[in-house]
């Protein structure tokens, strides 16, 4: 089989959520075997990760637990809640400073101070709205099993969920935070949300922010509570950063994130400075659809980014899985055999399991590890 072939027969497999739940076993075999098989250009050679830009923000309304749960059912690996403080102190899942683009608080509850800022609201009065913003693409065939799944939710409340969709898919799903205000009372309340949970830098946990003063307090603030969280820095314009610049943010966070677009965005030179510096990169925000995007994607794999904050994370997970067989060896090669056998196996396993199933024997395990419900 050629390397193209391996591409459209992973691109198959995971294209749509029935096809990427029946085929999951053997999609994570290939996934882990082309980066242990072959030197990836992503740091380290990790393979790259999908990050569910405020959920799948494409086909739910954003910053959901709606939005969330898609998410990891398409087969992204983190989630993301910008973070928003309350009048009375609480974190919610919020892009925006104002509630006014996203739900009908103009509606419902009225300006407070002249202006609809989610600091001017309670959380009781902020649980009373509904995120109505209209998805570009949206799904409607998807039904979420949470509660409220159109309202606001808290940090706990995401936390809650991803631990729910971790036990369900079988994997763990991380959860990357941004802090959206330049706040020490924001930084300490992200910290101490995370340290109740129990969530250490032993869990897939990375916090973000555009201000590089607060990644750098919140380094020190975690090191002198025990926590150890990898942090990233953020960039409207990567590709203006100096290298001396790059330098400083390596020495208290583990990355970047750049936006993809414009001439200062991030480019395939940045990606390899970034990486000298022990550096990843994670790159925002892909949401072209089609040919296109998976143009867009196969160019930044190529380039070794890290990370994609994608609103389609089903079309970035196709995509990455198309990337790692690609960089599989030659057809004929033993490593490639190797992997047909595993392919094999899993579609082995597959068929005794239905078997079982037509039998009577319950396959609630296999369920379980195939994808959320």
């Amino acid at each position: 089989m050629s390397i193209h072939t391996a591409r459209a027969v992973v691109a198959a497999m995971v294209r749509g959520t029935a096809a990427r739940t029946r085929f999951a076993p053997i999609a994570l075999s290939l996934l882990a075997f082309a980066s242990t098989v072959h030197a990836l250009p992503q740091l380290g050679s990790q393979a790259p990760i999908v990050i569910a830009h405020r959920g799948a923000s494409g086909y739910m309304p954003e910053h959901t637990l709606a939005a969330y749960e898609l998410a990891v059912k398409m087969g992204a690996d983190y989630i993301e809640p910008d973070l928003q403080l309350t009048r009375d102190g609480h974190l919610v899942a919020m892009h925006d400073t104002s509630l006014a683009r996203t739900t009908d608080v103009e509606a419902k509850l009225g300006p407070r101070n002249g202006n609809y800022n989610v600091s001017s609201y309670t959380l009781a009065e902020i649980k009373t709205l509904t995120v109505d913003i209209v998805p570009v693409s949206p799904n409607p065939g998807f039904v979420p099993v949470s509660q409220d799944a159109y309202r606001v939710p808290t940090f706990q409340e995401v936390i809650d969920v991803a631990r729910g969709l971790s036990a369900s898919s079988g994997r763990e799903i991380g959860i990357y935070p941004e802090a959206k205000q330049a706040d020490p009372v924001m930084e300490d309340k992200i910290l101490q949300t995370l340290a109740a949970n129990n969530l250490s830098g032993a869990n897939k946990i990375y916090i973000q922010s555009f201000s590089a003063d607060t990644i750098r307090s919140i380094q020190q603030k975690q090191t002198a509570l025990g926590l150890d969280f990898d942090l990233f820095v953020l960039s409207t314009a990567p590709g203006a950063l100096t290298l001396a610049q790059m330098a400083d943010i390596a020495t208290f966070a583990d990355g970047v994130g750049g936006s993809i677009s414009g001439t200062r965005g991030v480019s395939e030179s940045f990606i390899q400075q970034a990486h000298g510096l022990g550096l990843l990169v994670h790159g925002y925000t892909f949401s072209k659809l089609g040919d296109a995007g998976i143009a867009e994607y196969d160019k930044f794999f190529n380039w070794g980014i890290d990370g994609v904050f994608s609103n389609n994370p089903d079309l970035a997970f196709a995509a990455r899985d198309a990337f790692l067989v690609s960089e599989l060896p030659e057809p004929g090669s033993s490593a490639l055999a190797v992997l047909g056998l595993v392919a094999a196996g899993a579609v082995a396993r597959r068929r005794r399991s239905q078997q079982r199933d037509a039998a009577g024997t319950s396959v609630a395990g296999l369920q379980g590890n195939a994808g959320c419900a």
